[in-house]
């Protein structure tokens, strides 16, 4: 935003002229409840007689002194930035600042627990806004010691870091009501680290005691939470994958373990799903599960958690010198979390999992116009903020585990122990890492870096098959179809698997593995010598086994059998292509919309993988909110809505299905004979063996009620009193969001968009989600001009994370084929703005683009006669 902006440019020349030494931050969080005291004194080294400056956002800045010598911060603090003048060889600079507690989820954020009164804090620094805690050159290379001291309430617990000691201080503070004594945590200095894993995390929060044990001994590793989940935290399960990922990424990265602890805490009102904070990482307090939750989520929470453990060393220990290496952080830490998660936790399906739901982000984003290299051009901290996608994640995971699959297991993670080994506590750069694996391997990576690395877009594998009378596979090649704006063939290492439909040994059809070979891929056309002359399959799966990026195809008969016996497959991998295969030919337009959703209710009571049967049902309400004509969708919905129920009807009592199910059935709800389904399940007049109304899915159940016009502000009102607590409250803001009326729709749009005071960023994400969560869409229409008004507005006076939240969620895309001149808009307003920063334009376009390819889908399936 306007004077925070950093770049590279600027963090590469402060980098010649400086070296950081170390920091001393004290905080005093006692002062105010809108500011805190900081305190930092920073030693550095520098080019002497150069000028440079040092980072700070702050509301005030009390005193500047640079060895010595005051600096009026009238003159030398503006736009974020301290000036600092001639420099000596030996710097000490001490800033006394007063900064602002956030209610955004970025720098130091406050949080007040509706339940009891209680004052929460958590900092999230990543990308830049260690600067909103206190001075500090806001760069990854500029790694250095930080020693932390912290006064606070006594009854708190203060993390850091680094271990603590904890003595009484002099004051006092009321809280709640309560006065409360003061104390002073002093922690431990900490090893070079970048500012951006830098943590203070405070507050009265609920602690497990727990320890992990690494190759170098007991550590501490305890778990934490607010107090009104405690009931809820099942630490044991954290602290037991915790140590299964110690003890895997200890033997991979052949490096012990880099800090003195290991803290986790499930923080309220978190942006993302957790951080890597050096020995104190935090996590979305929506992983500790109050109510039951779907398989997937649990599952999901183990992959976070071994996530962040990588980072430990992959990003922490060894880190990026500029944050065009982002991708290798987060898409290591991806790859080898979901590797860890296979191989020693017991989801073993945890590929499936990947496929269905890292890969599927991946290709989404990948066909985007903004779609950039995973090695993408990151000029400033504004192209940070907008590249946290699907590119970074999951296709550089994708991408990685080709790599694995090319240079070989073991070969890869050689090459990795010795990229720890040289760097490091310090900055390393993606070459870095080739070298090694260059050397482990024996490979030549300069090419498959340009190609996959360098390069944008993704290709299509298709299988081209020629058969003889009797069905001998006469030919066969694969087919690289590349995308016209960016034309790469690239080499692939993948399996083509053969299946038939075979009668097993208790009687039962199944679809098995018939054939298999493995090969390389490479051009425009490979011939697959080693399967002519053999008898051709019902279905033929390129990339069998999922080790390539890349969209795949099905030959006209593959398709055939696949729409038939897709639930039939003994391999959930196998299935999720298939599955996948085909939402990506309907977002392609290839596939009719309706026989997408036809495809998806015949096979999705029989699916056995959580994780696919929550992305089934997304990418079900997705075909029929945006793909399905507009003249069929109610039709649709009210079919798809009442065989969801027949299925869980028909799911076993308590079963995961049964529960994902009943959730869909309320969400796609939109009949006057579907609300008093709803209603009944409420009312207890309806009971469905195994399941059980807790507190979520009553909530979701009357959100059901509210969008579709049956309930209101009183019913809203009665339920948090029933759940009157933080989660409650940010489901009642979805719910109000949600009420059918134009006057709710003006009142959510206008707390969002023209409110004095932003909401908290966990309210905004929930208002959001109900605003959009209609059954009449004319209820958004008027909307549409004010939201194009509002983005120069809304891009310059929100921070970064705000303000893409509310650009992104609130871009109008469930109109398209519902205003007619919603692309001229777009359009209109990208011609009118070619001044805005390439961040804003981009959110722009990604919402236009989301609006063409529904308005294509759409087409298609008007033409569908099926």
């Amino acid at each position: 935003m306007p004077g925070t902006n950093l770049t590279r440019a600027e963090a590469e020349a402060r980098a010649a002229i400086v070296a950081v030494d170390s920091y001393t931050v004290d905080l005093d969080l006692t002062t105010s409840d809108t500011t805190f005291r900081s305190t930092s004194t920073v030693r550095f080294t520098a080019t002497p007689g150069e000028s440079t400056f040092i980072d700070l956002i702050a509301p005030a800045v009390a005193s500047i002194t640079l060895n010595g010598e005051e600096l009026d911060p009238a003159t030398h603090f503006a736009d974020s930035r301290i000036s600092l003048p001639s420099l000596a060889a030996e710097n000490e600079l001490t800033v006394v600042a007063d900064c602002a507690y956030m209610n955004t989820g970025e720098g130091l954020h406050r949080f007040v627990d509706p339940e009891d009164g209680e004052v929460y804090l958590y900092s999230q620094f990543e990308v830049a806004d260690t600067r909103r805690v206190y001075a500090v050159f806001e760069q990854p290379d500029l790694k250095a010691s930080f020693t932390f001291a912290v006064t606070a309430p006594e009854h708190w617990h203060v993390l850091s870091n680094s271990p603590s000691t904890k003595e009484a201080a002099e004051g006092s503070i009321e809280i709640a009501g309560t006065a409360r004594g003061v104390a002073r945590w002093s922690f431990s200095p900490t090893t070079r680290i970048p500012c951006y894993v830098t943590a203070i995390v405070a507050g009265p929060y609920h602690e497990v005691p727990g320890t992990v044990e690494s190759r170098k001994g007991t550590l501490s590793a305890n778990v934490y939470c607010r107090k009104g989940l405690a009931p809820y935290l099942d630490a044991d399960v954290i602290l037991d994958d915790t140590q299964k990922g110690f003890a895997f990424y200890e033997e991979k990265f052949e490096t012990d373990y880099p800090f003195e602890k290991y803290d986790q805490i499930f923080v309220p009102e978190f942006n993302a799903g957790a951080m890597e904070n050096a020995g104190c990482v935090t996590f979305l307090e929506d992983y500790v599960f109050r109510s039951k939750t779907a398989q997937a989520r649990v599952e999901r929470r183990t992959v976070t958690v071994l996530h962040e453990l990588a980072h430990m060393w992959f990003g922490d220990l060894v880190t990026m010198r500029w944050w065009n290496d982002l991708w290798l952080n987060e898409s290591f830490a991806e790859f080898a979390s979901t590797l860890a998660t296979a191989e020693v936790t017991k989801y073993s399906n945890a590929w499936v999992t990947f496929n269905a739901l890292e890969k599927s982000w991946a290709y989404r984003q990948d066909q985007l116009p903004s779609t950039h290299p995973i090695m993408a051009d990151i000029k400033d901290l504004e192209d940070v903020e907008v590249n946290f996608d699907g590119i970074t994640y999951a296709k550089g995971a994708s991408v990685l585990r080709q790599l694995v699959a090319w240079v070989g297991q073991d070969e890869f993670f050689t090459g990795v122990a010795e990229y720890m080994r040289k760097h490091h506590h310090a900055n390393a750069t993606l070459n870095d890492l080739l070298v090694e694996l260059e050397k482990a391997s024996g490979r030549d990576l300069a090419g498959w870096s340009d190609v996959w690395l360098q390069k944008a877009g993704v290709t299509t594998l298709r299988p081209v098959v020629e058969t003889d009378d009797a069905g001998v596979i006469t030919s066969f090649a694969v087919r690289q179809e590349v995308p016209a704006e960016w034309p790469t063939q690239r080499p692939h290492r993948l399996a083509i698997g053969g299946y038939d439909v075979v009668v097993n040994e208790v009687g039962d059809e199944v679809l098995e593995r018939v054939l298999h070979v493995e090969t390389d891929i490479d051009g425009e056309l490979s011939h697959i010598d080693e399967l002519v002359g053999k008898q051709r399959p019902a279905l033929i799966l390129v990339n069998d086994g999922d080790l390539a990026y890349a969209k795949v195809r099905l030959d006209e008969a593959s398709l055939e059998a696949a729409v038939e016996h897709v639930s039939k497959f003994t391999d959930p991998l196998a299935r999720s292509m298939v599955l996948a295969a085909a939402w990506d030919m309907t977002r392609d337009s290839e596939m009719p919309a309706r026989q997408y959703v036809d495809l998806v209710l015949k096979n999705i009571g029989d699916e056995s993988e959580s994780t696919t049967v929550l992305v089934l049902l997304r990418q079900l309400a997705t075909t029929i909110s945006l793909y399905v004509h507009p003249s069929h969708t109610d039709a649709v919905q009210a079919a798809t809505a009442r065989e969801i129920w027949r299925l869980m009807v028909a799911a076993e009592p308590g079963s995961d299905s049964q529960l994902q199910f009943v959730k869909a059935f309320a969400s796609l709800a939109c009949v006057d004979s579907m609300f008093d389904t709803v209603q009944a399940l409420i009312d207890g007049k309806i009971q469905i063996d195994g399941l059980t109304i807790d507190t979520d899915l009553a909530w979701d159940l009357l959100i059901a009620l509210v969008s579709g016009g049956r309930a209101g502000e009183v019913a809203i009102e009665l339920q948090l009193t029933k759940d009157a607590t933080a989660s409650g409250e940010r489901r009642a803001a979805h719910a109000r969001a949600a009420i059918a009326t134009p006057e709710a729709k003006r009142t959510a749009f206008d707390a969002l968009i023209n409110a004095e005071k932003d909401l908290p960023n966990a309210l905004q994400y929930e208002t959001i989600a109900g605003f959009n969560h209609v059954h009449d869409l004319d209820l958004l229409v008027p909307f549409v001009d004010e939201y194009f008004g509002a983005l120069r507005r809304i891009y310059s006076t929100k921070t970064n994370e705000i303000a893409a939240n509310l650009i992104e969620g609130l871009y109008p895309v469930e109109l398209a084929g519902r205003v007619p001149d919603l692309q001229d808009k777009a359009f209109a307003w990208l011609e009118a703005n070619p001044d805005a920063h390439d961040a804003l334009k981009r959110l722009v376009s990604e919402g236009k683009d989301g609006v063409r390819r529904a308005l294509k889908a759409q087409a298609a399936d008007l033409a569908y006669e099926g």
